[in-house]
């Protein structure tokens, strides 16, 4: 194994021990040496990753970031119909939340209090990309289906968006309790009736 390799494996077990830590604490809470305890290594060994706690956090996005959009962009080469890449997405972005507790406290900056602005900046990033990805979607499915959403697409982008947002929230404000998939089947069945409409339907 390369030094580089176990640089990397080691640098993800510090993010991934992050991440466990955050289920049960508020990143408040969560100091460098209790990492450093949690991942088996000194604290000068988890400086050499990250400087600081905060390029923690980053790391931690940016981790997030990266594998749902690689999972989103495979969604969008597997699948061409608006509504049902719309579905696979906001599936994906649930499941992913219910899975990672710890990354949800992140997501909804419960995790950050007392970080810098620059981190919740970072959050905003990424669900404006979310929301950027929906309007695509459904501005592309004209052309791609004639297709037209019934609202506009930056409304109806925004909704979906906020439904991500609203049961990340609620997962961490319930402590895990309300999963973020619970009842969705039955909700998406009556939010996929405002999305998309054919065109010859379009009111005047």
């Amino acid at each position: 194994m390369t030094d580089a390799t176990e640089k990397m494996s080691r640098r993800d077990q510090i993010l991934q021990a992050l991440a466990h830590m955050l289920e049960s604490n508020p990143g408040g809470r969560i100091t460098t040496a209790s990492l450093a305890k949690e991942v088996g290594v000194s604290e000068a060994a988890l400086y050499r990753h990250f400087p600081s706690k905060a390029k923690m956090f980053e790391g931690l996005i940016t981790f997030i970031e990266d594998t749902l959009f690689s999972r989103i962009n495979m969604i969008l080469k597997d699948i061409n119909g608006a509504q049902q890449r719309c579905e696979k997405t906001l599936g994906l972005l649930l499941t992913f939340a219910e899975k990672n507790p710890g990354m949800c406290r992140l997501l909804s900056g419960d995790a950050l209090a007392g970080e810098t602005e620059r981190l919740r900046q970072r959050i905003d990033q990424v669900f404006d990309r979310f929301e950027l990805q929906f309007k695509q979607i459904l501005r592309e499915a004209e052309v791609r289906e004639g297709l037209v959403p019934q609202q506009s697409p930056t409304a109806l982008a925004n909704l979906l968006t906020a439904v991500i947002e609203g049961r990340i929230r609620q997962y961490v404000r319930t402590e895990f309790s309300v999963r973020p998939t619970e009842h969705w089947p039955a909700q998406w069945a009556s939010l996929s009736q405002i999305l998309l409409q054919e065109k010859d339907l379009q009111m005047p």
